[in-house]
């Protein structure tokens, strides 16, 4: 059986120092890591929150995701994708249903097609000149609207292999965007070839 919150928290501490303070993890010894671990030092371990605070989104008509059904690059009866402005990566692109739900959630036919999608997505996001890898991610605690995150890896940058990717990506300066916006229509384009549905009548304006 699981361990309960409190019994995780104190398992956890028990391995920590004095200021609750772990250890640090063995990816920041990584030569993909973008920090040195000199001088680096974990946050101390905060004791468990129950009840866990509601997520953005909860309630459906509060739902900035539900709002922004009809936004995107490409769409079809069940899904949005749209392209995330401001980021240091060549293209993140972001995969919504367009109806309010969470993973667990899903119907089985929108599981199916989930799975289908992403691996279109994947496909046609590595097809751009100059990017390597597409990762994939699905987190879930910031809002309670499905969102599967695309990052498109950039070619030849072997440092930013992996795990440390969405943390470069913080770090990286902001990616052109009349580029980044151009890759995005070349995506929904190849998706609209491979999956169906159709374009946004609007053209996104570039951040």
């Amino acid at each position: 059986m699981a361990l309960r919150p409190d019994e995780f928290y104190d398992h956890a501490v028990a391995a920590a120092d004095g200021e609750r303070r772990l250890p640090l993890a063995d990816m920041t010894g990584w030569d993909i890591s973008p920090f040195d671990p000199a001088g680096l030092r974990v946050a101390p371990l905060r004791p468990p929150v129950l009840p866990e605070p509601a997520r953005h989104g909860e309630d459906p008509s509060d739902c900035d995701a539900c709002r922004d059904r009809d936004e995107g690059i490409w769409f079809n009866d069940h899904w949005r994708l749209a392209r995330i402005p401001g980021v240091g990566v060549p293209l993140l692109l972001m995969l919504y249903p367009r109806d309010h739900y969470d993973m667990a959630d899903l119907p089985d036919e929108l599981a199916a097609e989930l799975g289908l999608l992403s691996v279109r997505i994947v496909r046609h996001i590595q097809a751009l000149p100059h990017v390597s890898r597409a990762h994939v991610y699905r987190v879930g605690d910031g809002g309670a609207h499905l969102h599967v995150w695309f990052f498109a890896r950039p070619e030849g940058q072997t440092q930013l292999y992996g795990s440390w990717l969405v943390i470069w990506d913080d770090l990286l300066p902001e990616y052109p965007a009349e580029v980044a916006q151009a890759d995005a229509e070349i995506v929904a384009d190849a998706l609209l070839a491979s999956h169906g549905g159709h374009r946004s009548s609007v053209p996104e304006i570039p951040a």
